[in-house]
């Protein structure tokens, strides 16, 4: 088991934890909506991914460092590595949400804040003072919103832990707000670029990689950050003074994300249905997933926050193509662990 895990660990996807986030945030959607009979399996599933992958990135970091180093200040692949805070910190909501592991929460909270304040730096002082560096067209992608979702998901998951949080309670609110207007600030210059892309660069079937789903998904964990933040505005008088403003900036967030999942389907629909590529599990497809698991959340809570119960619905009907399209992925990852360990066997 051991030496499957070293040879696989070298080649590790930087943005494995993907798995991990649409897990989570599945988890979170169904238990808002009150579906609580999947909680324990799918925290159990989310246990042993989020174990499994910090236990091949240990694995890689000491063992090929050199590989991991070159990731990192990658263009196309860099942005990856935010999947690492992003799934730590919603891992951590469903945690506190369907299991009531207050502490275990807490914990992964402060890791993911000091996961985001090293990857986000390295990353971008990479990506600045590097010398060589490739065409737009080469070197972004929709990974690259993933610093955005990475900083939502801190802002998510403090915000659902202010109420057990007696002492320091204001700070962790303040932390969650700024990260709240953080994680929207960086949306905003990166999804110009990928306008930019779309329109006047040329774009082959082959680039619309599932991480462009992103751009919906950023938008629902944005949602959810700021419909949270105002259900918990009891809590800080300063989100109490500006809730009018936190309606108005999630409600925005909120119909862009709605207007992306039309485009992005029929983006989908031209990829895959008119160019018919080789369907093979590809642990990038996870992208896919987590966005249609976290508008369910996130238009949910919307609906609260601002009181629009008949927008509930579109979270309901997004909740049953989240819980299958969760569970195809799930089986072809499945299936592509058991052949890798059959080709394993094969050459012993």
């Amino acid at each position: 088991m051991i030496d499957i895990l070293m040879k696989q660990a070298k080649h590790l996807f930087p943005g494995s934890f993907a798995s991990v986030m649409a897990t989570g945030a599945l988890a979170v959607g169904l238990n808002l909506l009150g579906f609580h009979g999947l909680a324990p399996i799918l925290i159990a599933v989310n246990t042993v991914l989020y174990t499994v992958l910090w236990l091949m990135t240990l694995i890689r970091l000491f063992r090929w460092p050199r590989e991991v180093r070159v990731d990192v200040v990658s263009h196309s692949k860099g942005a990856g590595f935010f999947t690492l805070v992003a799934g730590t910190a919603v891992f951590g909501s469903q945690l506190l949400l369907t299991g009531g592991c207050i502490m275990i929460a807490k914990v992964l909270w402060f890791t993911a804040l000091i996961l985001w304040a090293v990857i986000m730096y390295t990353f971008f002082t990479a990506m600045t003072i590097r010398k060589e560096k490739p065409p737009l067209e080469k070197g972004f992608n929709g990974t690259w919103l993933l610093s955005s979702v990475a900083t939502q998901s801190i802002a998510v998951l403090g915000t659902l832990l202010s109420p057990s949080v007696h002492q320091h309670q204001d700070i962790l609110l303040f932390t969650s707000l700024s990260m709240y207007f953080l994680g929207s600030m960086l949306y905003l210059p990166l999804m110009a670029l990928i306008f930019y892309r779309f329109a006047f660069v040329r774009f082959s079937y082959g680039e619309l990689s599932p991480p462009y789903w992103i751009s919906m998904g950023a938008l629902a964990i944005t949602t959810l950050a700021g419909s949270s933040l105002i259900l918990h505005a009891e809590y800080f008088p300063l989100i109490n003074e500006i809730t009018p403003f936190l309606k108005g900036f999630t409600l925005f967030f909120w119909i862009t994300g709605t207007w992306w999942i039309p485009l992005l389907v029929i983006l989908t629909i031209w990829h895959y249905g008119f160019h018919r590529p080789p369907i093979r599990y590809n642990p990038q497809i996870w992208s896919m997933v987590f966005p249609l698991a976290m508008y369910t959340a996130g238009t949910f809570q919307f609906s609260k926050a601002l009181q629009l119960p008949f927008v509930s619905v579109l979270s309901e009907g997004m909740a049953f193509l989240a819980v299958g399209s969760w569970i195809v992925v799930f089986l072809a990852m499945c299936t592509a662990i058991l052949r890798s360990f059959g080709k394993m066997g094969d050459v012993k």
